[in-house]
């Protein structure tokens, strides 16, 4: 450290070095070495960027290159990371989704801002932007044909149980009534090409189909982000009363499991091997020639090893078809092996990984309904 008497140094240590303040106070990385000298907490380096832009309510410092005086470590040791939780997150929804250090900046910084800014959470009962079951407005959304993205309504309804979207402001039928029960959304800032993009998913039919939206406002968009696991939050506790908070938060929006180019082969594995784009979303297993294609080319469920799945590296001996990636990943199913190779070795060890922890967990009673359905199998 830079700087200051001995004396405050020994101190500041000590309470940085407190278990509690171990972990940054608004993403969990570990090991936070910034500070805020107006608030008491200790973050991480990309979590204090995120403070310095606003400076009205957090003033940022170094705990190893920047001076701390004694009134300022004072002040740190009175608050750190748990005292000023107990104030700022004292009444979180338990359907708000509270990011890691692997969300995007967007869900990030607007988590920040709604703590310490707007103070969304330190006062019981308080109406906010996503509670009230109902929200309704504009969202670019991108052409399914030609790739535009353009400004279309949107209206979620927590009575209707529902989501829709409006071709036109005064239109009177919806493009789209989608059941709550059956979507989910995950923030995908680089492949929508937009900090703000969100990417909704839901079930037709038993096919998974992709929208593509953002809105010019990061609060706008996580807004409506809460506001479908809040709706979402309400249906499943009357469709599940006997089901305790903590299960039915854990049935909300997902992210993906792994997402990114692979090659593949088809039915025959004589076919030559085609790079194509698959999203591992849980159990779904999906491809598409494109990665903001709306619908799948082809899903695979994939089942638990009890069940007959497995995943292996490297494909069989005598391979046939041609590939020009050459880092093998074999899925055993009961009905057939689906063959793929990656880029990289760490793409082969990223999706082996991503594979084993889903094969490794026990199916539940919709899950083995779902192995049940017509899931498409991957044609060549």
């Amino acid at each position: 450290m830079a700087g200051g008497n001995e004396r405050s140094m020994k101190a500041l240590k000590e309470v940085w070095r407190r278990a509690e303040n171990s972990l940054c106070a608004d993403c969990g990385k570990p090991d936070p070495d910034w500070a805020s000298s107006t608030l008491g907490v200790f973050i991480c380096l990309s979590c204090s960027g995120i403070h310095r832009n606003i400076p009205s309510i957090s003033k940022v410092k170094s705990l190893k290159m920047d001076y701390w005086d004694d009134a300022q470590v004072q002040f740190l040791a009175k608050h750190g990371n748990a005292v000023t939780k107990a104030v700022y997150e004292a009444h979180i929804p338990i359907y708000y989704y509270q990011p890691t250090y692997n969300d995007c900046q967007v869900l990030r910084e607007q988590w920040i801002r709604a703590k310490y800014e707007r103070k969304e959470f330190t006062e019981p009962g308080k109406q906010l932007p996503y509670s009230d079951g109902v929200k309704e407005g504009i969202l670019w959304k991108r052409g399914r044909d030609n790739g535009q993205f353009l400004p279309r309504k949107f209206l979620l309804s927590e009575r209707e149980g529902c989501l829709k979207y409006f071709t036109k402001q005064d239109a009177k039928e919806p493009k789209i009534n989608v059941k709550i029960d059956v979507i989910n959304a995950t923030f995908q800032p680089e492949k929508i090409g937009n900090p703000n993009g969100l990417q909704i998913t839901y079930l037709k039919d038993n096919k998974t189909r992709n929208i593509f939206v953002y809105h010019e406002s990061g609060k706008e968009v996580v807004d409506w982000f809460n506001a479908i696991r809040s709706v979402q939050f309400h249906y499943l506790k009357v469709a599940f009363p006997i089901a305790s908070d903590n299960e039915i938060k854990n049935r909300l929006t997902r992210n993906f499991l792994k997402e990114g180019y692979m090659e593949k082969t088809g039915p025959k594995q004589r076919e030559a091997f085609k790079k194509r784009w698959f999203t591992l979303d849980h159990r779904r297993l999906m491809y598409f020639k494109d990665p903001l294609d709306a619908f799948a080319k082809g899903e695979v469920f994939v089942g638990s090893k009890e069940n007959g799945y497995s995943v292996q590296k490297g494909l069989p001996s005598g391979t046939q078809g041609n590939f020009s990636w050459h880092y093998g990943i074999t899925i055993v199913t009961p009905d057939r092996e689906y063959l793929f190779t990656c880029e990289t070795e760490t793409d082969q060890l990223e999706w082996v990984r991503a594979f084993t922890s889903v094969i490794n967990q026990d199916m539940t009673p919709q899950e083995y309904a779902s192995e049940c359905l017509d899931v498409v199998s991957f044609p060549s």
